[in-house]
């Protein structure tokens, strides 16, 4: 799927959230949208991909991120906020 077949709440959660963080961080997000077959299993991932980032080294940062390393207490705080936001679209989805 395209991230233009995400809703915009998806979308604004994900990626605008991410953006006002890293840009590396918002492609990160990108690239897992390309193998997914519809939302549900993009966010699922997406939920992957915050795991991995939280439990990476700072030592892997500048694999992850190339140029612009962040703070990792920075990064929590982002993929914590992006975390809280997939589990409120979640919770719309299944009211």
């Amino acid at each position: 799927m395209d991230t233009d077949n995400l809703s915009d709440e998806a979308y604004r959660g994900i990626f605008i959230e991410a953006e006002r963080f890293n840009h590396t961080l918002t492609l990160r997000f990108g690239v897992l949208a390309y193998s997914c077959k519809n939302e549900t299993e993009y966010l699922e991932e997406a939920r992957q991909l915050i795991d991995y980032l939280r439990k990476a080294k700072e030592s892997s940062y500048p694999d992850i991120f190339f140029d612009e390393i962040p703070r990792k207490i920075a990064l929590l705080a982002t993929l914590d906020n992006i975390s809280a936001n997939i589990s409120a679209i979640e919770m719309r989805k299944m009211s």
